[in-house]
């Protein structure tokens, strides 16, 4: 049995995805701290204690992301757009356009009927045009980020932010709990926000159906509802929608492994 590994070291996340026979064994994601070195070890450790796998028994690894350079034990480094192409296709053969909220960035980009990357656009530095968005807005919420999505949902007025910029949002939304707005209210604004921000990279890069949401973000429900509602089409979210690249990571070296079996 030929097993293969993708490691995605993102700026908020690391996962590790084991597969064998094009087939998922075992995934695993941590908060990538400030040692990606460290960080790649261990995410990587415990998805093959997972699969009750060694580093050893691995044949090969692509590592991808924003600290792929410092996976130690990586046969090859691939970039996260390229892995993610084709962890999508993989998923979703249908899909055309990907938006992917990250931690740092927000991307939105078309592949073709092979799952390559025809064309992307990256959100600007601002963190209002990604998951750090929301990561602000919860700690002066004072509440878990993974409630955000469920809370947003129970919002009865939603509160509409006049900036689309994190600082700005970020003194307005402590001014609107001042004057006696839900959070609930808050949330649902602060996500048409960020979501409005999507739509425009999506208007401007042309949408094509089918459109998949993966990364961080499209594990915060209200969110998704309200990037369905600004775009007016239903949305394709993975069962994991964090782990795409590195699952495009893990299916690359299996094309790699095979050729290089091939090649002996």
């Amino acid at each position: 049995m030929v097993y293969v590994a993708g490691i995605d070291i993102g700026s908020a996340f690391s996962k590790a995805v084991v597969i064998a026979k094009s087939e998922i064994i075992s995934y695993h994601i941590i908060p990538s701290g400030g040692n990606y070195k460290l960080t790649a070890e261990e995410v990587a450790g415990e998805a093959l204690t997972k699969a009750k796998l060694s580093f050893e028994d691995i044949d090969y690894t692509v590592a991808t992301g924003y600290g792929a350079s410092n996976v130690s034990f990586s046969n090859q480094v691939v970039t996260d757009i390229s892995c993610q192409g084709r962890g999508i296709f993989y998923l979703f053969p249908s899909a055309r356009t990907v938006i992917d909220i990250g931690g740092q960035f927000t991307k939105v980009f078309k592949v073709d009927e092979r799952g390559r990357v025809t064309a992307f656009l990256l959100s600007e530095k601002c963190a209002a045009g990604s998951g750090r968005f929301l990561q602000v807005i919860a700690r002066v919420l004072q509440i878990d980020l993974e409630d955000i999505g469920e809370l947003s949902l129970k919002s009865q007025s939603r509160v509409d932010f006049n900036t689309g910029c994190a600082v700005f949002a970020e003194s307005e939304a402590i001014s609107r709990i001042a004057e006696g707005a839900s959070k609930e209210d808050i949330l649902a604004g602060l996500h048409r926000t960020l979501a409005a921000k999507i739509q425009t990279m999506v208007e401007r890069l042309g949408i094509e159906p089918d459109c998949a949401l993966v990364g961080g973000g499209a594990k915060d429900i209200g969110l998704v509802k309200s990037i369905r509602e600004g775009l007016g089409r239903s949305l394709l979210v993975p069962e994991e929608p964090q782990i795409v690249a590195a699952l495009g990571a893990a299916l690359l070296a299996e094309e790699k492994a095979a050729s290089i079996e091939v090649c002996h």
